[in-house]
């Protein structure tokens, strides 16, 4: 039918509507008059970094935490895209590890990494002339359990994506529209979210864990995750490539991935990738707010 366009399995989006949504997101940045995009690289702030960039051209600065929760893989995706599509990009450390607060992994760790990120924002925010700051939440982030939100809150920093009323689907399609290779990127967290709530985070941990994700992904794997679990590595796959994961040769793979990295055992999680699996650990009223 003329004038849908198709995501996946999905339901049809409205190309029209899309692009409604779209030049209501450049309005508002518009209106914004100069802003610092809290940048990762990953599909929502990479889109976001872009439509600042075409409404603000270089009145938008993506800015990215040079953190150890981030891998470098990451960080070396964002810097390029940042080239390619012509938007000024700033690199800035954080220290999140320094913060008792973060390092014990409670549930609202998550709290505590964004407040760095946004008080880091702010403090370069004069050079850019008193720019907003704004991030790449989206509509349907709303409904899951993300204390980012509260900092974000507790800072003042703009959501143009809700504003606009964007899901993390018309997102996807909004950037392929545009060309961003970035459309169809696998969901991304800090490397910090693989480790279960109350197991302090360390850089040491996190690195472990990078590795072990790398040579995971080496072996053909899109979508996945390496939990932390002391000696043991949990691993997700996406159920789309489960399959692929299932023969005594692969697991002998898989086990000596994240062997190489450090950890004595490793265990493939039957249920598959899913965004958040360690909030399911967390009572219902911890999980709601």
């Amino acid at each position: 039918m003329a004038g849908l366009v198709h995501l996946g399995a999905a339901a049809p989006l409205d190309a029209a509507a899309l692009q409604q949504k779209q030049e209501l997101l450049f309005a508002n940045l518009r209106a914004l008059g100069r802003v610092l995009v809290a940048y990762s690289g990953g599909t929502d702030s990479a889109y976001l970094a872009w439509a600042a960039r075409e409404a603000l051209g270089d009145a938008a600065v993506a800015v990215t935490a040079d953190s150890a929760s981030m891998p470098e893989s990451h960080k070396r995706d964002a810097a390029e895209f940042a080239r390619q599509f012509g938007i000024r990009h700033e690199v800035i450390p954080t220290f999140e590890f320094d913060n008792p607060d973060y390092a014990a992994n409670n549930a609202d760790r998550c709290f505590h990494c964004k407040d760095e990120l946004f008080r880091r924002m702010e403090e370069i925010a004069p050079r850019f002339e008193g720019a907003v700051i704004v991030y790449g939440v989206n509509v349907d982030d709303l409904g899951d359990y993300r204390p980012g939100q509260g900092a974000a809150k507790e800072h003042a920093v703009k959501a143009p994506l809700v504003e606009a009323g964007l899901s993390k689907a018309e997102i996807r399609e909004l950037s392929r529209m545009a060309g961003l290779p970035t459309w169809d990127r696998p969901a991304a967290a800090c490397l910090s979210s693989r480790v279960p709530y109350g197991t302090p985070v360390t850089p040491e941990t996190i690195r472990k864990i990078e590795e072990a994700e790398e040579r995971v992904r080496a072996l053909g794997f899109r979508q996945i995750r390496v939990r932390y679990h002391g000696e043991m590595a949990r691993i997700e796959i996406d159920r789309t490539e489960m399959e692929a994961a299932l023969t005594l040769a692969m697991c002998d793979r898989l086990h000596e991935a994240v062997r190489s990295a450090g950890f004595q055992y490793a265990t493939l999680d039957l249920k598959g990738y899913r965004q958040g699996s360690l909030n399911e650990v967390l009572p219902r009223t911890a999980a709601a707010r």
